[in-house]
């Protein structure tokens, strides 16, 4: 583009070079203006530029633009002259005015652009490229303040020397009517004032409403109809044959000699064949399992010839010793005396007169089955109030939520009308805030040449007043460090003496001395070793007295032990009795011994 070429160097300022870090060489609104098939498609203006253009190209020459006069017309000293400035200068003044027309327009109204290009790329330019931030800027600022005066048809041949895709994309959103009358009116609003912003800026575009929206169907035509690029064919790479030497071609090895191998023995035919061992075992087999049946069935047969019962067997005599461990003795022990105690609770209740419990037993069962058919009813009970309670509580609680609803719907009424109130004060205050703000800020302009002469009266003061403290502060650290010399020269000399004086080497120590510390039983190292000896010795009687008390506890434990296997033998002896006789007697001659 012909203007993005030299607009960096009309936007550098005085001692800031317009590079990377200069905010208006990469937020400059004209770097990329439209392009030089555009500008050529302006009209001659009958011969001499507008007064309009004249009188804007005088001012930006005169005191009110003075870096555009010195720093972006002419090359500073020592530095070469870039090339936007030979073709900014070789355009027709025409040009040049208007080209610096619409850089002087951007720089003023750069608030209302940032506004408007910062909202479209939030919302649908959110793919668009920074780097045509600028390019934005300046179409915003054409349509919005140049429209009138250039022309639609110039206006739109501008726009369509662009990317159409960028400009349709631009185009449909800062001409909605949805954004015009609501949010960027409402921004203007706060910079300007309400009446001018729609008199002389959302009126005349939303004017320009059909004709853009023509435009805007001519660029999405355009963007239907455009075909896609070619991709050109990538050049397959050829492979080539790498120049490797030739191998010399191996000798042919001698062939290894084959071994003579020795003839196998052939294999045996008993390998394929069952052993006769195997053969003779089941033959064995049968044999022994019909001689078992047999006998089995002579059995059988002889078992009722005779009436007498066969004897027993002699059994095993029950007079076999069995070692006993100390735990099973008194395990077996404890046992025995449960039985007796419980056979003397047996006796004593007869002796009381105790009788059958099956009376007592049948009225207990009836009763608690009576209990059990009460507390039924009674759950039966419970459960339906519980039912009734249930529904009872929903139907509460659906009312609750009506009353609720209601309730919530009043209060959202009466908020809504607290909050358009407070809204509209709101207005009115931020209205009156502004209006002081301007008044505030136009008042500062003017005194801000006082304010700077007081400002650097008021540094020079503190700047003689920091030089005073700091001539007082490094005299006063001179005087310490004089000081803190001469007391470490006194440390060396006294430390010195010390160094050069006699010491006694060895150190006589008292036995019998305390050390006199004040401390509570303070005592000398003679009386502390004689009381451990006599520590010693009661910790060694102490000992020989548990070791008595040891010895017997395991001689009354074994006595006790003793007792109570010669009880376990009477009550042995005693049941093995009881166990004879039974067998012996019928059972209804004697009772149940008891132990």
């Amino acid at each position: 583009m012909l203007i993005s070429v030299f607009a960096p160097s009309l936007l550098s300022l005085p001692g800031r070079p317009c590079g990377t870090d200069s905010w208006e060489a990469t937020h400059c609104p004209l770097s990329c203006l439209p392009g030089e098939a555009a500008l050529t498609a302006l009209p001659q203006r009958t011969g001499a530029p507008t007064p309009h253009s004249c009188s804007l190209f005088s001012a930006l020459q005169g005191p009110r633009y003075p870096h555009l006069e010195s720093t972006a017309l002419s090359p500073g000293p020592g530095q070469w002259p870039p090339p936007s400035l030979f073709l900014f200068q070789t355009l027709s003044p025409q040009k040049q005015a208007f080209i610096l027309e619409v850089l002087s327009g951007c720089l003023e109204y750069r608030k209302l652009l940032t506004i408007v290009v910062d909202a479209f790329y939030m919302r649908d330019g959110q793919l668009c490229l920074w780097s045509d931030y600028n390019l934005f800027q300046v179409i915003c600022y054409l349509a919005t303040f140049q429209l009138e005066e250039l022309g639609f048809q110039l206006f739109s041949n501008i726009v369509k020397s662009q990317p159409a895709d960028k400009m349709h994309k631009f185009l449909r959103f800062f001409f909605n009517p949805l954004n015009l009358c609501s949010w960027i009116k409402d921004e203007w609003s706060l910079i300007y004032e309400m009446a001018h912003v729609k008199e002389n800026w959302t009126d005349p575009l939303m004017r320009w409403q059909p004709e853009v929206q023509e435009l805007i169907d001519q660029l999405e035509r355009v963007l239907t109809n455009q075909l896609p690029l070619s991709k050109t064919k990538a050049k397959v790479t050829e492979p080539k044959q790498f120049n490797l030497t030739v191998p010399r071609p191996r000798a042919i090895p001698m062939p290894e000699p084959v071994p003579v191998v020795a003839k196998p023995r052939p294999v045996p035919r008993a390998t394929y064949q069952s052993p006769q061992e195997q053969q003779v075992l089941e033959l064995t087999k049968r044999r022994n399992r019909l001689k078992a049946e047999e006998l089995l069935l002579r059995a059988n047969l002889g078992e009722m010839r005779c009436a007498m019962p066969r004897k027993a067997p002699a059994q095993p005599s029950d007079d076999i010793p069995i070692k006993l461990n100390t735990a099973a003795i008194l395990r077996e022990g404890a046992l025995y005396q449960r039985q007796v105690e419980k056979e003397l609770q047996r006796v004593d209740k007869l002796v009381d007169g105790a009788r059958d419990l099956s009376e007592f037993l049948e009225w207990q069962r009836k009763m608690q089955a009576k209990d059990y058919q009460e507390q039924r009813t009674a759950s039966e009970c419970r459960r339906l109030q519980g039912k009734l309670s249930h529904e009872e509580a929903v139907l509460a609680r659906q009312r609750l939520l009506q009353e609720n609803k209601q309730k919530a719907d009043r209060k959202k009424e009466e908020q809504m009308a607290e909050l358009t109130q407070q809204c509209a004060a709101r207005r009115l205050q931020e209205e009156r805030s502004m209006k002081e703000l301007v008044e505030q800020v136009m008042e500062g302009h003017r005194n801000t040449q006082v304010a700077q002469m007081k400002l650097l009266k008021r540094r020079q003061q503190a700047v003689q007043e920091v030089r005073e403290e700091s001539q007082e502060l490094l005299q006063r650290r001179a005087q310490e460090a004089r000081e803190e010399q001469t007391q470490r020269c006194e440390l060396i000399s006294q430390l010195r003496a010390l160094e050069t004086q006699p010491t006694r080497k060895g150190k006589l120590v008292d036995l019998t001395q305390i050390p006199g510390y004040g401390l509570e039983g303070e005592m000398s190292i003679v009386e502390l070793r004689e009381r451990l000896a006599r520590l010693k010795e009661a910790q060694k009687r102490e000992e020989e007295e548990k070791r008595d008390q040891i010895i017997q506890g395991k001689r009354a434990k074994s006595q006790e032990l003793q007792n109570t296997l010669e009880q376990i033998s009477l009550c042995r002896s005693a049941m093995g009795r009881s166990a004879a006789l039974r067998s012996v007697l019928p059972c209804n001659v004697f009772p149940t011994p008891s132990i």
